[in-house]
């Protein structure tokens, strides 16, 4: 019997992003996967994760996990304006990178304040190419692969999907997808500084790469070239209107970004893709992506699913058992998580990428849909602002 390859994974950053990789890396069969180095800033949260998940270090400087040879992998789950950064360290170093998402944002500058109302998009826009384009030079010189943590992409309905997809070469006519909840409850979201933008950028960064995706299966399928070449764009803080009393069942307090958004992408085949995004919706996180071609309808329903429908009349022993995303009641019926990780696509996302390395396979979520989806991000902020359609062709 052959053996199985190892793969050492280094990973940065001790927040729930964290937990949800190193839970991923105990899933992954056909490859061995040795968790050397968990390391965060705050020591004691990297110690946490270790005893968690059976890492063998807990570090607080990142510097180490690139010193260490026996670290193939550096998984970067930090805040995003760390990851262009940490990703050019560790190319340079000659690892493999996994990058959580957004790849990159505009954060302002030192010492500037509501950036999102004080900086013109247009210069956001023209900073993260900059930088992207610094970071894609790197990676390519590098050799290493770089892995784009997307887990719409791996979602097992997206993955499905193309697959179908694929085997009728069907053309995707137009595409809608959304990713809404009810706010976060990070301090950081409603500061541009903090995220990179609003809820478009959080939460519609998600089904907007999904849809990226399928547009290149369809194109690889059909023999096609097919790229994003515009953005229109719509984006507002729906919750002014509201009185404290009023926003008392919503997580969003924006400052200086947005709480609601859609954008829509025109391609070079002058098909189309819509992305929604929004703080403001109660009921639970809505994940889907729907597919309409030129002979079939595809639904890829994220969450909630109908696997399991629950009804209860009280909250007694439910207290650690969480029924599903950003529902504050367990009571009455709801349509509960089933292996939650599975299916919003975590776990399918590091079997990928540790094949990718063990094997040395293209990962299906990979830099330049990263690049892109950051690239049409920032160009709906910029058509949101200017109330115009933003050609991608030409780089501000």
């Amino acid at each position: 019997m052959t053996e199985k390859k190892t793969v050492v994974v280094g990973t940065i950053g001790a927040g729930y992003a964290a937990d949800l990789h190193a839970s991923g890396y105990q899933r992954v069969c056909g490859v061995n996967v040795r968790l050397k180095t968990i390391c965060d800033v705050r020591l004691e949260a990297a110690e946490q994760i270790k005893e968690r998940y059976g890492y063998e270090h807990a570090a607080s400087d990142y510097e180490d996990l690139l010193r260490d040879p026996e670290i193939d992998v550096i998984d970067l789950v930090t805040p995003p304006f760390l990851h262009c950064e940490m990703a050019v360290k560790a190319l340079r170093a000659g690892k493999h990178v996994i990058c959580e998402k957004p790849l990159t944002g505009y954060f302002g500058k030192r010492g500037e304040e509501n950036v999102g109302r004080t900086t013109p998009k247009s210069v956001m826009y023209r900073e993260v190419l900059r930088s992207m384009e610094e970071l894609k030079s790197v990676a390519e010189d590098s050799g290493k692969k770089f892995m784009y943590a997307e887990n719409f992409v791996y979602a097992p309905p997206v993955q499905r999907a193309a697959e179908m997809l694929r085997a009728k070469k069907s053309k995707i006519l137009c595409m809608r997808g959304e990713l809404s909840l009810n706010g976060s409850s990070s301090s950081l979201a409603g500061k541009w500084s903090g995220t990179g933008g609003g809820i478009l950028m959080r939460n519609g960064c998600h089904p907007l790469a999904g849809m990226l995706w399928l547009k290149r299966q369809e194109a690889l399928a059909r023999g096609e070239e097919i790229r994003a070449v515009s953005v229109t764009a719509d984006c507002g803080v729906t919750t002014e209107c509201l009185t404290d009393r009023e926003k008392e069942h919503l997580l969003a307090r924006p400052e200086d970004v947005e709480d609601y958004s859609n954008l829509t992408v025109t391609f070079s085949d002058g098909t189309k893709a819509l992305a929604i995004a929004a703080d403001t919706v109660l009921g639970g996180s809505q994940n889907y992506i729907q597919i309409y071609s030129n002979d079939c309808a595809l639904k890829c329903n994220i969450t909630p699913t109908d696997m399991l429908e629950s009804y209860f009349m009280d909250e007694e022993g439910l207290e650690d058992i969480e029924i599903s995303q950003f529902l504050t009641h367990k009571t009455g019926w709801n349509r509960a998580w089933v292996n939650d990780e599975f299916v919003r696509g975590y776990t399918g996302e590091l079997q990928n990428f540790m094949e990718a390395v063990a094997f040395d396979r293209v990962p299906d979520s990979d830099f330049t849909l990263a690049y892109d989806t950051i690239r049409i991000l920032y160009a709906a902020y910029q058509s949101a602002e200017e109330g115009r359609r933003v050609t991608l062709e030409t780089v501000p």
